[in-house]
């Protein structure tokens, strides 16, 4: 394993489980300092687990679709580190898969609330600490998810996550800082501590997601989920000098489907 991230303090927002979680492991292990944010209380548990392994590790629970949740993630990690070089932006997800005729307005807000919003406070939010120290590194988690079936909401919310990338590194590229972004393709990963939806669903909610995962397999070229490694080397290559010389890139990483 190589030490690409040695004496870096690197920010990991949704990182109590699933592409968040394996990102945070890799980085531990090429010597990363984490500052691990989730809404979910797991989060305590991965830091740790991380902290047994010798690996410096904070962990804040905090709602990052909010601006307070944000600044004080931010704040906090300064207070702890003095200075916060990678921002890994991973918190968002589809929490209904439907035609779009079929989402209330209640739940197109959420939507939009979940997959925006948390990207774009972070950001802002992690701004001026960057901007001070004259460099830094933001990898989005986007998704392919702009180009497909049953998620209209999600797919605007991704959008919008691909727009900011671009043009926050057109504005930031002076200061030193990197933005870039990865959209994941569909990625086996083990079953959610804490479900997106907890709603029952019937045969006809279970037709529109498989109709997503059919969609998902048959426009990659390689016809296949990905993996979260997959999708964790991806980042943190983004995030790391190896990139020095790329920013304003959204880097799909789906088997060939382009998003």
């Amino acid at each position: 394993m190589s030490a690409r991230f040695t004496g870096k303090v690197m920010v990991i927002t949704g990182a109590a489980q699933g592409i968040g979680r394996r990102v945070a492991e890799r980085a531990a292990a090429e010597g990363a300092r984490l500052v691990l944010a989730d809404l979910a209380d797991y989060v305590h548990e991965l830091a740790a687990e991380l902290e047994q392994q010798g690996v410096e590790a904070l962990a804040v629970q905090a709602d990052l679709e909010s601006w307070d949740g944000a600044h004080t993630l931010m704040t906090r990690a300064h207070e702890r580190f003095g200075r916060i070089d990678v921002l890994v932006n991973n918190v968002g997800g589809t929490i209904w898969a439907q035609p779009y005729e079929h989402y209330s307005p209640e739940q197109i807000q959420k939507e939009i609330q979940r997959s925006l919003f948390p990207t774009l406070w972070c950001c802002r939010a992690v701004l001026p600490h960057m901007v001070a120290q004259r460099h830094g590194a933001i990898v989005n988690v986007s998704s392919v998810a702009t180009r497909g079936l049953m998620r209209v909401p999600y797919g605007a919310a991704k959008g919008g996550v691909n727009a900011m990338t671009v043009n926050l590194a057109f504005e930031y590229a002076e200061h030193g800082i990197r933005v870039n972004a990865t959209a994941p393709g569909g990625t086996e990963a083990p079953p959610r501590l804490t479900p997106r939806n907890n709603e029952a669903q019937g045969e006809r909610e279970q037709q529109w997601y498989q109709a997503l995962v059919e969609q998902t397999k048959a426009t990659s070229l390689m016809h296949r989920y990905g993996t979260l490694d997959e999708q964790a080397a991806a980042i943190l290559f983004l995030a790391s000098d190896e990139a020095s010389y790329i920013t304003g890139t959204i880097l799909p990483v789906a088997g060939g489907d382009p998003g």
